[in-house]
Protein backbone atom coordinates (compact mmCIF):
# COMPACT_ATOMS: atom_id res chain seq x y z
CA UNK A 1 0.00 0.00 0.00
CA UNK A 2 1.24 3.51 -0.81
CA UNK A 3 1.35 6.24 1.81
CA UNK A 4 2.87 9.68 2.10
CA UNK A 5 5.10 9.75 5.19
CA UNK A 6 7.20 12.28 7.05
CA UNK A 7 10.59 10.81 7.99
CA UNK A 8 12.14 13.80 9.81
CA UNK A 9 10.95 17.06 11.32
CA UNK A 10 11.63 19.77 8.73
CA UNK A 11 10.66 23.35 7.88
CA UNK A 12 9.86 22.25 4.33
CA UNK A 13 8.33 19.11 2.89
CA UNK A 14 11.64 17.60 1.78
CA UNK A 15 11.35 14.91 4.45
CA UNK A 16 8.00 13.73 3.07
CA UNK A 17 8.12 10.81 0.64
CA UNK A 18 5.77 8.39 -1.07
CA UNK A 19 6.42 4.98 0.50
CA UNK A 20 5.21 1.45 -0.04
CA UNK A 21 4.30 -0.25 3.27
CA UNK A 22 2.35 -3.25 4.54
CA UNK A 23 -0.81 -2.30 6.43
CA UNK A 24 -1.79 -4.78 9.14
CA UNK A 25 -5.36 -5.94 9.65
CA UNK A 26 -7.39 -3.61 11.87
CA UNK A 27 -7.06 -4.34 15.58
CA UNK A 28 -9.88 -4.65 18.11
CA UNK A 29 -12.13 -1.60 17.95
CA UNK A 30 -10.56 -0.41 14.68
CA UNK A 31 -11.71 -0.21 11.08
CA UNK A 32 -9.61 -0.17 7.95
CA UNK A 33 -10.63 2.55 5.52
CA UNK A 34 -9.80 2.59 1.82
CA UNK A 35 -9.15 6.33 1.46
CA UNK A 36 -10.91 8.07 -1.45
CA UNK A 37 -10.18 11.69 -0.43
CA UNK A 38 -8.09 13.37 2.25
CA UNK A 39 -8.19 17.00 3.33
CA UNK A 40 -4.98 19.00 3.64
CA UNK A 41 -5.05 21.22 6.71
CA UNK A 42 -2.65 23.60 8.42
CA UNK A 43 -2.04 21.14 11.30
CA UNK A 44 -0.60 18.67 8.75
CA UNK A 45 2.13 21.17 7.87
CA UNK A 46 2.68 22.03 11.54
CA UNK A 47 3.18 18.33 12.35
CA UNK A 48 5.80 18.01 9.60
CA UNK A 49 7.55 21.04 11.12
CA UNK A 50 7.29 19.66 14.67
CA UNK A 51 5.21 22.68 15.73
CA UNK A 52 1.86 21.03 16.43
CA UNK A 53 0.80 19.94 19.92
CA UNK A 54 0.39 16.34 18.75
CA UNK A 55 3.75 14.94 17.72
CA UNK A 56 3.36 11.47 16.20
CA UNK A 57 6.40 9.18 16.22
CA UNK A 58 8.47 9.18 13.02
CA UNK A 59 7.83 8.14 10.36
CA UNK A 60 4.19 9.17 10.21
CA UNK A 61 1.58 9.87 7.55
CA UNK A 62 -0.02 13.31 7.89
CA UNK A 63 -3.69 13.70 7.07
CA UNK A 64 -6.00 14.27 10.00
CA UNK A 65 -9.28 13.92 8.16
CA UNK A 66 -10.32 11.75 5.25
CA UNK A 67 -13.19 9.88 3.65
CA UNK A 68 -13.47 6.51 2.00
CA UNK A 69 -14.99 3.06 2.28
CA UNK A 70 -14.69 0.56 5.11
CA UNK A 71 -12.43 -2.23 3.83
CA UNK A 72 -12.32 -4.34 7.01
CA UNK A 73 -13.52 -4.20 10.62
CA UNK A 74 -11.69 -5.30 13.73
CA UNK A 75 -13.08 -7.37 16.58
CA UNK A 76 -15.86 -5.70 18.55
CA UNK A 77 -16.90 -3.23 15.85
CA UNK A 78 -20.64 -3.53 15.34
CA UNK A 79 -21.72 -0.12 14.03
CA UNK A 80 -19.81 -0.28 10.72
CA UNK A 81 -19.51 -2.89 7.99
CA UNK A 82 -17.38 -3.50 4.94
CA UNK A 83 -18.39 -1.19 2.08
CA UNK A 84 -19.83 1.63 4.23
CA UNK A 85 -18.98 5.11 2.91
CA UNK A 86 -17.46 6.96 5.87
CA UNK A 87 -15.45 9.96 7.00
CA UNK A 88 -13.16 10.29 9.98
CA UNK A 89 -11.12 12.74 11.95
CA UNK A 90 -7.87 11.46 13.36
CA UNK A 91 -4.63 13.12 14.33
CA UNK A 92 -2.75 11.68 11.36
CA UNK A 93 -2.70 8.83 8.86
CA UNK A 94 -5.03 9.93 6.08
CA UNK A 95 -2.36 10.56 3.43
CA UNK A 96 -2.49 6.90 2.41
CA UNK A 97 -4.38 4.50 0.21
CA UNK A 98 -5.75 2.87 3.37
CA UNK A 99 -5.51 3.43 7.12
CA UNK A 100 -6.59 1.73 10.34
CA UNK A 101 -8.39 4.08 12.75
CA UNK A 102 -10.49 3.72 15.91
CA UNK A 103 -14.09 2.98 14.91
CA UNK A 104 -15.36 5.46 17.50
CA UNK A 105 -14.11 8.36 15.35
CA UNK A 106 -15.61 7.08 12.09
CA UNK A 107 -18.98 8.37 10.91
CA UNK A 108 -21.18 7.58 7.89
CA UNK A 109 -20.93 10.20 5.16
CA UNK A 110 -23.90 12.55 5.66
CA UNK A 111 -26.64 12.44 3.03
CA UNK A 112 -25.41 12.52 -0.55
CA UNK A 113 -22.17 14.34 0.30
CA UNK A 114 -19.29 13.37 -2.00
CA UNK A 115 -15.98 11.99 -0.70
CA UNK A 116 -14.14 15.27 -1.26
CA UNK A 117 -16.50 17.29 0.93
CA UNK A 118 -16.81 14.48 3.45
CA UNK A 119 -13.02 14.44 3.82
CA UNK A 120 -13.18 17.91 5.33
CA UNK A 121 -16.37 17.31 7.29
CA UNK A 122 -14.95 16.24 10.63
CA UNK A 123 -12.56 19.15 11.15
CA UNK A 124 -13.33 22.06 8.83
CA UNK A 125 -17.11 21.69 8.70
CA UNK A 126 -17.54 20.79 12.36
CA UNK A 127 -15.35 23.74 13.41
CA UNK A 128 -17.43 26.09 11.25
CA UNK A 129 -20.70 24.53 12.46
CA UNK A 130 -19.81 24.93 16.13
CA UNK A 131 -18.74 28.55 15.55
CA UNK A 132 -21.78 29.52 13.48
CA UNK A 133 -24.65 27.54 15.00
CA UNK A 134 -23.64 26.36 18.46
CA UNK A 135 -21.77 29.48 19.59
CA UNK A 136 -23.05 32.13 17.16
CA UNK A 137 -26.66 30.99 16.74
CA UNK A 138 -26.60 32.10 13.08
CA UNK A 139 -30.10 32.74 11.72
CA UNK A 140 -31.51 33.09 8.20
CA UNK A 141 -31.30 36.66 6.94
CA UNK A 142 -28.33 37.63 9.12
CA UNK A 143 -25.05 38.88 7.66
CA UNK A 144 -21.97 36.69 8.03
CA UNK A 145 -18.45 38.03 7.44
CA UNK A 146 -15.95 35.21 6.91
CA UNK A 147 -12.32 36.32 7.19
CA UNK A 148 -10.00 33.86 5.47
CA UNK A 149 -12.85 32.47 3.39
CA UNK A 150 -10.37 30.84 1.00
CA UNK A 151 -9.12 28.30 3.59
CA UNK A 152 -10.72 25.04 4.68
CA UNK A 153 -12.68 26.31 7.69
CA UNK A 154 -13.49 29.57 5.89
CA UNK A 155 -14.89 27.76 2.87
CA UNK A 156 -16.92 25.52 5.18
CA UNK A 157 -18.27 28.65 6.92
CA UNK A 158 -19.32 30.07 3.54
CA UNK A 159 -21.09 26.81 2.62
CA UNK A 160 -22.85 26.54 5.99
CA UNK A 161 -23.72 30.23 6.09
CA UNK A 162 -25.50 29.93 2.75
CA UNK A 163 -27.12 26.66 3.83
CA UNK A 164 -28.61 28.42 6.86
CA UNK A 165 -29.85 31.37 4.78
CA UNK A 166 -27.32 34.03 5.78
CA UNK A 167 -25.96 36.77 3.53
CA UNK A 168 -22.26 35.87 3.27
CA UNK A 169 -19.28 38.12 2.63
CA UNK A 170 -15.94 36.35 2.22
CA UNK A 171 -12.49 37.93 2.53
CA UNK A 172 -9.18 36.67 1.21
CA UNK A 173 -5.88 37.78 -0.22
CA UNK A 174 -6.08 36.61 -3.85
CA UNK A 175 -8.68 37.25 -6.51
CA UNK A 176 -8.36 33.75 -8.01
CA UNK A 177 -9.13 32.13 -4.65
CA UNK A 178 -11.96 34.57 -4.00
CA UNK A 179 -13.48 33.55 -7.33
CA UNK A 180 -13.86 30.04 -5.86
CA UNK A 181 -15.49 31.53 -2.74
CA UNK A 182 -17.93 33.43 -4.97
CA UNK A 183 -18.67 30.26 -6.94
CA UNK A 184 -19.58 28.54 -3.65
CA UNK A 185 -22.33 31.12 -3.09
CA UNK A 186 -20.80 34.06 -1.22
CA UNK A 187 -22.90 37.17 -1.83
CA UNK A 188 -19.78 39.35 -1.96
CA UNK A 189 -16.02 38.91 -1.72
CA UNK A 190 -13.36 41.38 -0.59
CA UNK A 191 -9.64 41.23 -1.36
Amino acid sequence: MRTVRCHAISEDIGSVTLDEIELPDPGPGEVQIRVRACAVNFPDLLMIQGKYQHKPPLPFAPGGEAAGDVAAVGAGVTNLKEGDAVCFGSRAGGFAEAVNVPAAGVKPIPGKMNYEKAASYSTAYMTAYVALKVRGNLQAGEWLLVHGATGGVGMAAVDLGKHYGAHVIGTGGRDDKLAVVASRGADAVIN
